[in-house]
């Protein structure tokens, strides 16, 4: 839905409606945070399956993912949308340039907040699993190999 979105975003905005153009920078905006929230989402599934393998129940664990990759960014779409929905509009460039219109957020601080601080929150998490992840696989390779050696002995 991300690249729909995406790749229609500019012929939308092109028929000069702001509540098109408005619909279309929340599906974008919404999208785009669903694909980093399931990322997110994935790295907390390998951490699960890669480090606490065993007991790891958690029940109605999907419903659970899906209410968090689907909710979390919905629920940041919605502050947004109660502070100021303007803060969503076509974001024209030049006016030489019909292809240049393209309906996202028009404030740089709603941005800076909602996506990039919103992307690095998840890479930091994402880059703490892989890590743990690594440090689990590691300290399993050296215990494998300190018990072949003790058994060759």
């Amino acid at each position: 839905m991300l690249n729909m979105t995406f790749l229609t975003n500019s012929w939308l905005s092109s028929f000069n409606q702001p509540g098109l153009c408005i619909t279309v920078a929340v599906l974008l905006h919404y999208f785009l945070l669903a694909a980093f929230t399931w990322m997110s989402l994935e790295s907390v599934h390998f951490y699960l399956g890669v480090v606490k393998v065993f007991n790891v129940y958690v029940p109605k664990y999907i419903l659970k993912c899906c209410i968090a990759g689907w909710g979390m960014p919905a629920i940041v779409i919605t502050i947004v949308l109660i502070i100021n929905k303007d803060f969503y509009g076509n974001g024209s460039r030049s006016e030489s340039n019909p292809f240049s219109n393209f309906c996202w957020i028009q404030e740089n601080t709603v941005f800076y907040i909602t996506v990039v601080a919103y992307v690095f929150l998840i890479f930091l998490m994402n880059t703490a699993m892989f890590i743990t992840v690594l440090l689990q696989i590691h300290s399993v390779k050296s215990r494998t190999q300190r018990r072949s050696t003790f058994w060759k002995k």
